[in-house]
């Protein structure tokens, strides 16, 4: 059988040799129970790596585990059963400002756990343009660039005019009440006039962060 019944969720053991990227645990809405039940029929079938997504402080103290885990807070994101990778090409992260981080770093633990080589180009917003064009030699040799933004979302339509890579743009739910919970920034991301710009859900810095990684990796 490719997967594991567990009762509460059917374990797919197989998704690694489809995709070549394991079955990634999305935290919220889980308890500790069964994350902690999925992460051990995971490990006992040989999986190294296990993305955990969503995953607040709370549940990951209360998880209990067969392995050793990494948690990092700002992104919510905890890998099981750590092991070293080789890690390739580059992704760059850039985000707007200090209040996008962690989706921002959502998106790059994601990459770098899957195997990329991740820039972080962090509070560049267009608000300061100088900060983002000072960047501009790490922006043109990226293989893919992650353009995390909330209130009006321009970001990603800026660097998709400067770069010749794809871009994926990433609203957030960061910004003032007609900004909607990142409505704004989304819509002005789908709109974007810029050629190459490809855009997430709301917030999706996993996604994202897969998203990239997947270009990063193409031959």
């Amino acid at each position: 059988m490719n997967y594991e019944d567990l009762g509460y969720a059917k374990v797919d053991h197989h998704r690694a040799k489809r995709t070549g990227v394991g079955e990634v645990i999305y935290g919220q809405s889980k308890t500790p129970e069964q994350v902690s039940g999925i992460v051990s029929a995971m490990h006992s079938n040989g999986a190294a790596n296990i993305l955990i997504t969503r995953l607040d402080k709370d549940k990951f103290d209360a998880l209990n585990l067969p392995c050793e885990v990494t948690y990092h807070q700002l992104a919510r994101i905890a890998v099981a059963n750590p092991a070293p990778v080789e890690r390739h090409g580059k992704v760059v992260i850039a985000c707007a400002g200090t209040s996008d981080l962690p989706v921002s770093e959502e998106a790059a633990i994601t990459a770098e756990t899957l195997g990329s080589n991740v820039v972080r180009l962090y509070d560049v917003g267009v608000a300061g343009l100088h900060r983002l064009l000072s960047k501009l030699d790490e922006l043109e040799d990226a293989r893919c660039v992650i353009a995390v933004a909330g209130m009006e979302g321009a970001l990603a339509s800026v660097i998709g005019g400067l770069v010749s890579c794809p871009v994926i743009g990433v609203p957030t739910s960061i910004g003032y009440g007609a900004s909607f919970n990142g409505l704004a920034a989304l819509l002005a991301m789908l709109n974007s006039c810029a050629s190459g710009v490809s855009v997430v859900n709301i917030d999706n810095g996993f996604g994202a962060g897969y998203q990239a990684h997947m270009i990063n990796s193409v031959k």
